[in-house]
């Protein structure tokens, strides 16, 4: 119980849902990458702006009432389970006018700066957290 009470304060959890976010969304953009021949296939994706306006709501309802619970608001996309997990859905990403000559609306060029930039967050997400942990460990162990 205490543990669990250490490491669910302040921004630890957070930081888990962004670095579960990061990692579902690179799982998102590299099916994109793998299907750029797939005729037919339509882009999916996961909305960034969204997840991080929730995750937002999350943290000020939480500093607002004092309450240890972190519990982002669902949408389309993502949810909680009842373990707090997050849980992703992906949508299909809207059309640009530009289909290509196989019914596919991929742009590999794209597809890959977003995975680049989520790649970027994700390694920031995992130092924040590392640094966290680190110290935890310090503190559990007596030293400055």
């Amino acid at each position: 119980m205490f543990l669990q009470d250490v490491v669910n304060r302040g921004s630890m959890p957070a930081l888990e849902k962004m670095l579960a976010f990061t990692q579902a969304r690179h799982q998102v953009l590299a099916e994109n990458v793998a299907n750029v021949d797939t005729p037919g296939y339509r882009t999916q994706q996961l909305d960034t702006d969204a997840f991080q306006a929730s995750l937002r709501k999350a943290l000020d309802r939480r500093k607002a009432t004092r309450s240890p619970d972190f519990k982002m608001t669902s949408t389309s996309q993502f949810s909680q389970d009842r373990a707090g997990r997050l849980q992703v859905t992906p949508t299909l990403e809207p059309t640009e006018n530009i289909l290509f000559h196989d019914g596919t609306n991929i742009r590999v060029e794209k597809q890959m700066s977003m995975m680049a930039e989520n790649a970027m967050m994700h390694q920031l997400m995992s130092e924040l957290m590392r640094g966290k942990f680190e110290g935890l460990l310090k503190a559990i162990r007596g030293r400055m």
